[in-house]
This record gives C-alpha cells, sequence and structure tokens, in this order.
C-alpha cells in the first residue's frame, strides 16, 4: 500500500516538470517569432528574463521535488501507521471471533454431548430391553427346538432300529439270493454242458417250443410229435383253418461252427470257413425240413424252423441274407422265440376269428333276446316315470293343503276369524279340493 502511494507522488512531480519544460519550451519559441527590427536591448532584456524565468522554474521544480518527495515520506510514515493500526485491530477482531466462535463451539459441544448422553441413554435402555425379549424368546425357543429334537432323535432312533432290522432281514435275503445264484450258476454250467451235445440241444429247444405254443395256444390247435403220412414226425404241427390247414415247426440249434466263429483263440481263416460251415448247415437243415414237412395235399405250402436261440437268429439275419433268401424260396420261415411268438399270436386270432364266425348265430340269438328284454325294460321305464310324475304332483297337492291348513290354523291362533260360523266351513274344506285352489 505504502509503494503505491510512492508511485502516485514521483508521477505527480514529473508530471509537473514537464508542463515547466513545456512552458519554457512556448516562451523560447515566442522569442524566435519576433521581428529582427525589435531592438537589440529589448531582446537582451527579454533574454534576460527568460533566464531568471528558468531559473525561477528550476528552483520551483526542485522545490516540487523536494515537497513531493517530503509528502511521500510522510505519506509512508502515515500508511506504515495505518497498516500497523489495522493489523492490530485486525488480530484483536480475529482474537475477539475465535473467542467467540470458540465459547459457541463449547456450548455446541455440550448440548451435543448432553443429547448424545441422552440418547444413549435411551438406546441403552431399548437395547437392554430388546436383549431381555429377544433372550426370553430365545430360551423359549430354545426349549421348543430341544423339545423337538429329542422327539426327532427317539423317532429317529426308532425308524434307525426299524431300518437296521429291516436290513439285516435283507441281508439274509441277499444271503439266501446269493445262494440261489450259486446253485445257478451251477445249473448254467450244466446248461453249457448240456448243450454241447446235439441230442440235448434238440431236446432243449423242443421243450422251449412246447413251452411256448402251451402257452399262446388254445388246446385241439397244435400236436406235439406229429406222425405225417410220409413217416417223419414233426417236432409240433399247428392245426389252422383251411385253406391253410396244418403248419409243421421243426425245431433246429446249428451251435458248434457257431461257436467256432466267436471263439477268441480262432484265427481268421479259422472264422471265415466257421462261416461257411455255419451256412452250410443252415442250407441242411432248409433242405431237410423243405423235404420232410411239406407235403400236397396234407400239410401247408410252408415250414418252420425254430431256432431257440436270439442270438443264432440274429446272426443269421444280420450276417447271411442269403441264408435267408434261400429259405424263403424253399418256403421254410426262420424264427426265434420271440418272432414264433408273434407268429403264435397271429395264429390265435385266425383262430378266434374262425371260432367266432362259428358261434355267429348264437350271438344273433343273444342279441335278440337281448332286444327284446331292452325293449321290455324301456316300456316298464316309462310306467315307473309316470308313477313317478303322478307321485310329483301328489306331492305337490299335499303340500298345497298343507300350507292352507298351516294358514289357517295361525289365522285361528291369531283369533282372526270374523264369526264363529267360519269354523265349520274350514273343516268341510277336503284336502283334494284345496289342492285345487
Amino acid at each position: 500500500m505504502p509503494d503505491s502511494w510512492t508511485a502516485v507522488a514521483l508521477i505527480a512531480a514529473v508530471a509537473a516538470v514537464f508542463l515547466i519544460l513545456w512552458r519554457i519550451a512556448v516562451l523560447h519559441a515566442a522569442t524566435k517569432e519576433l521581428p529582427t527590427g525589435i531592438d537589440s536591448a529589448l531582446a537582451e532584456k527579454h533574454r534576460a528574463m527568460l533566464s531568471d524565468l528558468h531559473a525561477g522554474l528550476s528552483l520551483q521544480g526542485d522545490r516540487l521535488l523536494s515537497q513531493s518527495a517530503e509528502s511521500g515520506e510522510r505519506l509512508q510514515k502515515t500508511l506504515a501507521e495505518l497498516n500497523a493500526s489495522f493489523q492490530a485491530r485486525q488480530d484483536q477482531l480475529r482474537a475477539e471471533v475465535l473467542e467467540q466462535i470458540m465459547l459457541k463451539l463449547a456450548e455446541q459441544a455440550r448440548a451435543d454431548r448432553e443429547l448424545l448422553q441422552s440418547g444413549l441413554g435411551q438406546a441403552t435402555a431399548q437395547l437392554s430391553s430388546s436383549m431381555e425379549s429377544l433372550t426370553r424368546s430365545i430360551n423359549e425357543r430354545l426349549e421348543q427346538i430341544s423339545g423337538r429334537v429329542s422327539e426327532r432323535l427317539d423317532e429317529g432312533f426308532k425308524k434307525t432300529n426299524e431300518t437296521f432290522a429291516n436290513v439285516m432281514a435283507r441281508l439274509a435275503t441277499i444271503d439266501e439270493a446269493q445262494k440261489k445264484i450259486d446253485g445257478l450258476t451251477t445249473n448254467v454250467v450244466s446248461l453249457q454242458e448240456l448243450l454241447g451235445d446235439k441230442k440235448a440241444r434238440g431236446a432243449f429247444g423242443e421243450v422251449q417250443l412246447e413251452a411256448l405254443v402251451r402257452n399262446i395256444l388254445p388246446p385241439g390247435s397244435f400236436e406235439f410229435q406229429y406222425t405225417l403220412s410220409n413217416g417223419t414226425r414233426a417236432d409240433c404241427v399247428l392245426k389252422l383253418p383251411e385253406p391253410t390247414g396244418l403248419v409243421a415247426v421243426d425245431s433246429k440249434f446249428p451251435l458248434e461252427n457257431y461257436h467256432r466263429m466267436f471263439a477268441p483263440e480262432t484265427s481268421e481263416f479259422e472264422r471265415r470257413a466257421a462261416q461257411t460251415d455255419f451256412r452250410a448247415d443252415l442250407k441242411r437243415h432248409v433242405d431237410a425240413i423243405a423235404s420232410k414237412y411239406i407235403i400236397p395235399n396234407e400239410t401247408s405250402d410252408g415250414a418252420v424252423m425254430f431256432v431257440p436261440a436270439e442270438a443264432v437268429f440274429a446272426e443269421i439275419h444280420a450276417y447271411h441274407p442269403e441264408t435267408v433268401g434261400y429259405a424263403m424260396q424253399k418256403r421254410v420261415w426262420i424264427v426265434s422265440p420271440t418272432t414264433l411268438m408273434a407268429v403264435l399270436n397271429t395264429a390265435r386270432a385266425v383262430l378266434k376269428d374262425v371260432e367266432t364266425r362259428h358261434q355267429i348265430h348264437i350271438i344273433k340269438d343273444a342279441l335278440g333276446k337281448l332286444s327284446k328284454d331292452f325293449a321290455r325294460f324301456d316300456e316298464r321305464m316309462q310306467k315307473l316315470a309316470a308313477h313317478i310324475d303322478q307321485a310329483q304332483k301328489d306331492v305337490q297337492d299335499v303340500q298345497v293343503s298343507s300350507r292352507k291348513i298351516s294358514g289357517q290354523f295361525a289365522r285361528i291362533e291369531g283369533v282372526e276369524l270374523d264369526g264363529i260360523e267360519s269354523a265349520p266351513a274350514i273343516a268341510a274344506v277336503p284336502l283334494d279340493k284345496a289342492g285345487e285352489e
């Protein structure tokens, strides 16, 4: 702040000096423009005046400069004093403001502390009550849970004991089943030994064929070990209606070469040789069945070759289609236990249809009698419906009479009759007439 005032004073002094110089320049220019005919004495006098003026102006400028310097110094001192007083006052005001602020902050802090203490007290009280209620509820809940857990544990122990008893029983059953499996293993080994012999395999196929036929076809529609006119004996013949007639079924079980094809120690050459022998066995069986069991005017024009093993049947149809085609040319149908069941079910359906046709007149008579019984039933139902309608009308009439009698009793009890003469009139109204009103 003092530096700015000093700069202003210096600028004012410099302006005054420039003003004086400007006036001197103006006077000097005026002296040059004076006419030459003026007296030299006047000129000398004028120059002296100018020099005096110049000297006076110089003195005045020096005086102004000295005065401006002195005023600047005084101004600086004044400004310094003002600045010092201003700083002191500012420090005093700052101290007073800080003191007031500290007092207010102390009061606010005290109020906040009191408020916080009261809030903490209330919160502590609420928390204590909440904790007490929570503790009570938790204790009650724990007691309930303990009771339930005890019950569940008791139930669990009971169920565990029962489960343990069941497990022991099932283990005993498993032991028995294991014994049966061991026995079955022995039986399977015996079955393999049984199938190793041709006669035993033939007997096995005949037994399986007999079981299938007896389970599906009705008695009288088949015969086992049937002897034909050419002296050959078929394992089974199906007695189907005309024009099919007798259908011979013979069991064949080509197992040796089949086992050779799939033996792990068999080489590729031996496997191919076994396949060739297997096809030769099949063709030989087909030729034998076609020549023995297809007899004109006695049997049907086809026969059935039963293979009692699904694996062998699948091998024939999957990898030997030429053999299947050869058998179809010879009118020999190769079947497995599953496909034989389908054939037998078809035969049973045919037999059932023929039997139904034979019994059609009995069915017609039964339907005629049933029609008459139904007509009689319809007539009696109509009569019953008429009786029911009449009974309903009678019930409605009785209800009307009952309502009227109830109304009369109500009026009598309320003493609403006009005279004694009305009573006989009421009693004289019959029930059927009351229903008509």
